[in-house]
């Protein structure tokens, strides 16, 4: 379990593929203190450090998490979110994140404000997945509040801290993001569909 309170970021060192898996090779801050095993969540992806090396780790995506997050079109150089998984003796600063991404959005709008920055995400509302005013959404793994719900969109206010600490820098108009919707909004939505 998450927080999306993201801790550092990582620098994607090597990305390879092993048959249908990849590997993804990360240089971080908090690398030398990760444990073979550990869950830590990258863009919001729950995945099992496999490997250590100076200064990095390794994990592998398997063909499913390809498939529905956006670790697909991660190469060399770029940055990933990264979030070891909560302690129990912790505070909750962001809201309950699972590491188990429900869908990719596409950055369709980005809007520089005075002293802050508004993203507006689409998304594939086939899924049965909604988002609600003032809720709580985990974009790249970054717990957000929604600022403005519609049917198929929704947009996030990032403050200067969040837009320098996180990949959200790098996010543009036709850029996939990870999408994790609240788990109460979820268990809300499937009750409603019965």
């Amino acid at each position: 379990m998450f927080t999306g309170i993201i801790e550092t970021l990582g620098n994607v060192v090597s990305a390879n593929y092993d048959k249908g898996n990849l590997q993804l090779t990360i240089a971080s801050s908090i690398s030398s203190e990760l444990k073979i095993d550990q869950s830590v969540a990258h863009n919001g992806i729950c995945l099992t450090v496999v490997e250590l090396g100076e200064g990095t780790h390794t994990v592998t995506a398997v063909e499913e998490t390809l498939a529905k997050t956006n670790l697909g079109t991660i190469s060399e150089g770029d940055l990933v979110n990264l979030e070891r998984c909560m302690q129990m003796n912790g505070r909750l600063d962001g809201h309950i994140v699972q590491g188990h991404v429900d869908q990719t959005a596409e950055c369709i709008a980005l809007n520089e404000l005075e002293g802050s920055w508004e993203y507006t995400f689409k998304y594939d509302t086939s899924k049965g997945n909604v988002t609600v005013e003032k809720g709580s959404i985990c974009v790249n793994g970054i717990s957000l509040t929604v600022v403005n719900s519609q049917d198929d969109r929704f947009s996030v206010a990032i403050i200067p801290y969040t837009y320098e600490h996180t990949n959200l820098q790098k996010v543009k108009p036709g850029s996939i993001v990870n999408l994790e919707f609240d788990i109460i909004g979820k268990y809300v939505a499937k009750m409603m569909r019965h």
